[in-house]
């Protein structure tokens, strides 16, 4: 990796997680996640959970989802982001 990239921190490799399992990381990007991936082993276990809970999840049908569940995900979601 070039020594002038910035490093990504823990909290910056959560951010782009889904954007890198989607492939949609710019090249710079992509590096710089891997490049944390292969140092930081509490997030490669990170990346490998979210990989089996999107290959478990993706194959739930959309109303298998109530609306009091998918209420209660997305608040949860919003609380993550702003904290």
């Amino acid at each position: 990796m070039n020594e002038q990239m910035e490093q990504l921190s823990c909290q910056e490799l959560v951010e782009l997680v889904t954007d890198y399992l989607e492939g949609v990381l710019s090249e710079e990007e992509r590096l710089r996640f891997e490049d944390h991936i292969g140092r930081c082993g509490a997030c490669k276990i990170y990346l490998e959970q979210m990989r089996q809970t999107i290959s478990l999840l993706g194959h739930l049908p959309e109303e298998a989802l109530t609306q009091d569940a998918e209420r209660d995900l997305l608040e949860a979601f919003r609380g993550w982001r702003s904290a």
